[in-house]
């Protein structure tokens, strides 16, 4: 299937944009721990994500809370369970990996749900930023820990004063 796409500004650097028109595919970031580009196949075609950009504009400034975007998820079972959970952490709050593994039923699952969720691509949207690890350390995400600690700092998750140690393995 041949996805378009768009670019699109924001307070953490570009965002990419790519669906079929009908639902978003991706929302993923241009920069950080794992950037993403568009496919060779893709068509840029700004006229399908005016919604996701005005809806991403009011989350940054601080309007929009809860995301009412039609989107496309494709992965294992497992992987979409916790990315439908993902969209269940309200705005300005958190959950531990260990947290999610145990409300979809698999206490010791900590590590998939780290897994599942560095494969997410609908971030923000899904917000998977929204994830950290036992002792309350930001750990991994694909837009990078700077990103992660300006998202959950805007959503009031984390003290704008407050700098916390990262570990990567503490999931």
């Amino acid at each position: 299937m041949t996805l378009l796409y768009t670019h699109m500004e924001s307070p953490v650097g570009p965002l990419l944009l790519a669906g079929d028109g009908q639902a978003l595919h991706v929302m993923s970031f241009s920069t950080g721990a794992r950037p993403r580009k568009p496919e060779p196949e893709w068509r840029r075609d700004d006229a399908p994500f005016k919604e996701a950009k005005r809806q991403l504009d009011a989350y940054f400034a601080g309007d929009l809370r809860c995301f009412d975007l039609p989107y496309h998820l494709s992965g294992s079972d497992f992987q979409v369970r916790v990315w439908r959970y993902l969209a269940e952490i309200p705005f300005g709050e958190t959950r531990s990996y260990g947290a999610v593994a145990s409300a979809l039923g698999d206490a010791g699952a900590s590590r998939a749900v780290g897994a599942a969720n560095g494969k997410n691509r609908l971030a923000i949207i899904l917000p998977c930023h929204r994830v950290i690890g036992a002792n309350g350390a930001l750990v991994g995400f694909g837009g990078g820990l700077e990103t992660k600690t300006y998202l959950l700092r805007h959503e009031g998750a984390l003290p704008a004063t407050e700098d916390r140690q990262f570990d990567l393995f503490d999931i």
